[in-house]
């Protein structure tokens, strides 16, 4: 028996979603992406991440965002997206915003990581192979080499849009100085940088702290908020101090079971409180915060279930808060400690 082909629904672009400038460019995002760092790997059911690929486009979510090493294993995010693009997505191309990235640990050898211009070509076009794609809408450095010259990560970024294998450059998870180079270098190649990645959540300001978002709208550029719902914790899974089987704690890989501090817990679940007052989950709330800022660009949310991305959609329904609020929500982050604190 074939599969039903794949048709977007019609209302995409008649819901909830919405769609935010990235700094001084032609592009809007859709307020939430997509990401598919986890659970959209060799290891998870083709299934499950069509469905929630197909699901996220017919509500209007536009922004997809990979990286080379996203799986697992390495590379299998990219390829799974890959068939849907071939089954699915290919007639919408254009409507699509999709994003790799290049930078982390993807294979052996001394060119494998950092940002050199080999590991930067190589993995792009392998990443291009792997989803079935000639282009995509952004690539970026998906972090800072204090190794390799500036300069040759940053012209790498440069060639690459000119030889029209990505639309537009962006930078990930650069410190304050490294960013103002890299803004000024793109800029004056008539390359500017359209987008900053960076991890934000309400457990984790750097970002504000450090500047980064101001910089980022001074700029010129977005500001895309990864890790919005930190790892999973400003959700209600941990609120009873219980480490659900099969949930990312329980796999201690990035996040460990010892984060849960009864400190922690009680402010997640003052925060809940919070929530709840608002007609939110805590997980609704704490992407509503992030998006109640018109320096945030776009949010990253990755799901492992459809009904997950559904509640998180719900956020868009409510990003306004009251100065109260917002006092409120402070004074309970002042007294919570951040297991984020010291991380760059």
């Amino acid at each position: 028996m074939m599969d039903e082909v794949y048709k977007a629904d019609e209302n995409r672009y008649d819901g909830t979603m919405r769609y935010r400038r990235s700094g001084r460019s032609g592009i809007l995002l859709s307020e939430v992406a997509l990401g598919l760092w986890h659970n959209f790997g060799g290891v998870n059911p083709l299934e499950n991440s069509k469905k929630m690929l197909h699901y996220a486009f017919d509500k209007g979510v536009t922004y997809f965002d990979l990286a080379n090493n996203y799986g697992p294993p390495y590379g299998s995010a990219e390829e799974t997206f890959g068939k849907v693009m071939k089954s699915s997505f290919m007639p919408y191309r254009s409507e699509l915003f999709i994003a790799t990235k290049a930078g982390h640990d993807m294979w052996p050898g001394p060119y494998g990581e950092w940002g050199s211009r080999k590991n930067l070509m190589n993995s792009l076009h392998a990443s291009l192979q792997r989803m079935n794609l000639d282009y995509v809408d952004v690539f970026y450095s998906h972090r800072y080499d204090p190794d390799t010259p500036l300069e040759e990560t940053l012209q790498t970024l440069v060639d690459i849009v000119k030889q029209g294998k990505a639309l537009y450059a962006g930078i990930s998870k650069y410190p304050t100085e490294a960013a103002r180079f890299a803004y000024n270098y793109l800029r004056q190649r008539d390359v500017p940088c359209l987008v900053y990645q960076g991890r934000y959540n309400l457990l984790d300001r750097a970002v504000e702290q450090e500047g980064i978002l101001d910089q980022a709208q001074e700029e010129g550029a977005g500001f895309v908020a990864f890790s919005p719902l930190a790892q999973g914790l400003l959700s209600d899974r941990y609120l009873s101090g219980k480490v659900a089987e099969g949930s990312r704690m329980s796999r201690a890989h990035f996040l460990r079971p010892e984060v849960l501090t009864d400190g922690l817990l009680k402010g997640l679940n003052a925060l809940a409180e919070v929530a709840r007052d608002r007609g939110q989950t805590l997980a609704e709330m704490a992407l509503a915060w992030l998006l109640k800022d018109d320096k945030v660009t776009s949010v990253i949310v990755g799901t492992s279930s459809l009904e997950q991305l559904q509640m998180n959609l719900n956020a868009l329904k409510n990003t306004s808060f009251s100065e109260e609020e917002l006092a409120r929500i402070d004074r309970l982050l002042a007294a919570t400690p951040s297991p984020f604190t010291g991380r760059g």
